[in-house]
């Protein structure tokens, strides 16, 4: 989405989900659509801002960098974490998310790591290794306090932008999974608290019963995003039922 595609689009997304009061509701456009959703969210609306990715790096001479100093003064408050196309398309490895996530925490931006298996890797029985060990190269030595600022995305690699989902009870197992290692890392407190969301596909169709898994607090939707009243649809299936 570009500049001057966000005053329409949040023309229309903000009517729709006005009245919607019980979720948290944030949006990461690219880096060159900030400055103008920032302008017209400001700093006190329900709607937050998200980065889609961020410098490991503070400050410094990093020539076509972001860093988390630039997107506090934009009002974002969210920052994306080790995304597969980072990981995949840009080799970002285990250590360098890692940096990511003590850089955004230490400028109190709250790191959404996503984390997620191939489908080879599936296939092959080896997700939960995967997860493992992609939770551990980012989160291993934080301290509680600071594991609670992190929301951590499933995202099977093999259902984001193929029009796969995994089913409901996949992406509970994979949850549950995540959830039992947080346990392991930092107590079970902690491992409640964390929000934990799925990414991959989700549309209007599938929303709800997805989030309706005890384990996925949320969802981090992709394309279907790009539709202003769809992804209102999205926001409102995450509202408990009566």
């Amino acid at each position: 989405m570009t500049s001057s595609e966000v005053a329409p689009y949040l023309t229309v997304f903000q009517a729709e989900v006005q009245k919607i009061d019980e979720v948290n509701i944030a949006l990461i456009p690219p880096f060159t659509a900030l400055p103008k959703a920032s302008e017209i969210l400001g700093a006190t609306q329900k709607i937050r801002l998200g980065a889609q990715n961020m410098s490991a790096e503070p400050k410094g001479a990093y020539t076509g960098e972001i860093s988390a100093a630039m997107l506090r003064d934009l009002f974002v408050r969210y920052v994306l974490v080790g995304h597969s196309e980072r990981r995949r398309l840009f080799g970002e490895s285990d250590e360098l998310v890692r940096r990511k996530v003590i850089t955004a925490l230490a400028s109190e931006l709250r790191p959404i790591l996503c984390v997620g298996e191939t489908l080879e890797e599936r296939q092959a029985g080896a997700e939960k290794s995967v997860l493992e060990g992609q939770l551990q190269g980012a989160l291993d030595g934080l301290s509680k306090d600071d594991l609670l600022e992190v929301i951590v995305a499933y995202e099977p690699v093999w259902a984001i932008g193929t029009g796969l989902t995994a089913k409901p009870e996949q992406a509970q197992q994979a949850h549950s999974f995540i959830r039992d290692y947080l346990a392991k890392l930092a107590g079970k407190e902690v491992a409640d608290k964390t929000r934990i969301l799925y990414g991959g596909s989700v549309t209007a169709d599938n929303a709800r019963e997805l989030m309706s898994e005890p384990d996925i607090d949320g969802a981090l939707v992709g394309g279907a995003s790009l539709d202003p009243r769809g992804f209102a649809e999205i926001v409102a299936a995450a509202v408990p039922e009566d």
